[in-house]
Order: structure tokens, then C-alpha cells, then sequence
């Protein structure tokens, strides 16, 4: 999704601009911190909003352009992604 904003944004085929890059690196650290391994929810519904404010501020940009997209570029991943959003949440693991 940031590479498709990217690349309407800003121009950039085939790469990210380090803005993009930035964030991309950002949410790939928070993933592999979420208290609920892979087993989370989406984002939107996730209790524990673990995102920055400028951070989460940019990503919510991203998918609010990407979204709607993801159904004709990527339609296999939209409706994984859909499924995902209606998954339960899971009981927050117990901490280490």
C-alpha cells in the first residue's frame, strides 16, 4: 500500500522516497514488536495503538488512498485483508 501512495504521490516507480521509506521501516519495526504476534488484529481495531502520532497520522493517509485501490491492483491481498479485519481480537498475551 505505501508503494502504490508513493508511487501516485510522489512519483517514484519501482522505488520508495525515503519519506515512504521511512515509514515503511517504521511500521515493519512495530510489527515485529505487536504484543500480539501474528495472531493481530488490524490496526484499526487493535487496543494497544503502539504507532506514533505523525506516524500513525501518515499511515492512516496511505490507506485511506490505497484502500479502495487495493481491490483492482492487489485483489487477493484486499480480501485477505478484509477477512483479517473481521477477525476477533485475540486475548493480549501475557507479558515476558
Amino acid at each position: 500500500m505505501i508503494a502504490m501512495y508513493c508511487r501516485d504521490h510522489h512519483g517514484a516507480p519501482g522505488q520508495l522516497c525515503a519519506e515512504c521509506l521511512a515509514l515503511r521501516e517504521y511500521a515493519m519495526a512495530r510489527l515485529d514488536r505487536c504484543v500480539y504476534g501474528l495472531g493481530k488484529p488490524a490496526c484499526k481495531h487493535c487496543p494497544v495503538h503502539c504507532y506514533r502520532k505523525s506516524m500513525r497520522e501518515s499511515m492512516r493517509a496511505v490507506m485511506r488512498y490505497a484502500g479502495p485501490r487495493m481491490v483492482w491492483e492487489h485483489p487477493l491481498m484486499a480480501f485477505r485483508h478484509f477477512i483479517d479485519s473481521r477477525r476477533k481480537l485475540p486475548a493480549k498475551p501475557p507479558a515476558k
